[in-house]
């Protein structure tokens, strides 16, 4: 009951955000991002923590403040200088570790930023988004619960299924193909494809963080949202379907349209 009740205040905040977009949208996912290397860092950095999680902050604040003047360039000099300042301070041990960490914070803070600052599909494109990683947890976690049947990668996540794998999919592409379609996308094929991709990209993502935990011997990554753990437990599907989305409408739009691209075929 703690999960729902929080993914119910979580759900409507993100969506409302998404559609106010602009400044609010940039600084949203901004603090999201200063958040999620915060647990990444009190995770894998041990004594480097306090030392990377201050540059990696202020880093990700500048980037976010370039992008909210339409500094894409300076926002990306600014991540490439928090990574040479994350391999400077960091021991070798945990260099790459740490410097992964901060890749991901960054990939949280620019892939939903570029999608949505597209005019023409933006706010379309982060609920294409929205929808499919949740539609696939949600649906993941029932089916797999009232089907079972063999595990998707039981060293990693003792709990996921094929079955629960499958449906979740099934459930991501359907939802994907009515936001498609409400947004008056035609080539609803194509929709269903890219939606598809992005539903195993998000699983693959969760799967990828279980796997984080399990080396560093951790349950949650934090104990930030009630019922849910870490931020990076709740976005971690998420983080690897909007960089995953970006770099295909960055690809197919350019940085003029990357929501267009990601969605119009």
């Amino acid at each position: 009951m703690l999960r729902i009740a929080s993914s119910l205040v979580l759900a409507p905040v993100a969506i409302a955000v998404a559609y106010v977009g602009g400044y609010i949208f940039i600084a949203f996912w901004a603090i999201a991002a200063i958040l999620v290397l915060w647990e990444w860092d009190t995770l894998v950095c041990a004594h480097d923590r306090n030392a990377v999680l201050g540059t990696g902050a202020v880093t990700l604040a500048g980037a976010g403040l370039a992008l909210a003047f339409d500094g894409v360039g300076i926002a990306i000099a600014f991540i490439c200088l928090g990574v040479l300042g994350f391999a400077a301070l960091t021991s070798r041990v945990r260099r790459l570790w740490c410097s992964a960490g901060f890749g991901y914070a960054a990939a949280l803070l620019f892939a939903p930023v570029l999608l949505r600052g597209d005019a023409s599909f933006g706010f379309a494109a982060i609920l294409f988004l929205f929808v499919i990683v949740w539609l696939t947890d949600i649906t993941a976690y029932f089916v797999g619960r009232a089907v079972g049947g063999p595990k998707l990668m039981p060293r990693v996540s003792p709990n996921k299924t094929w079955s629960g794998a499958i449906g979740g999919t099934i459930a991501g592409v359907v939802g994907g193909v009515i936001v498609a379609r409400q947004a008056g996308v035609a080539g609803l094929a194509a929709a269903a494809v890219v939606a598809f991709v992005l539903s195993v990209v998000s699983q693959a993502g969760d799967l990828a963080e279980s796997a984080i935990k399990r080396q560093f011997s951790a349950k949650d990554a934090s104990q930030l949202i009630p019922g849910h753990g870490g931020l990076m437990d709740r976005l971690d599907g998420f983080v690897a379907a909007a960089a995953a989305g970006a770099l295909i409408g960055l690809c197919h739009g350019g940085f003029d349209a990357p929501a267009r691209g990601l969605m119009v075929w």
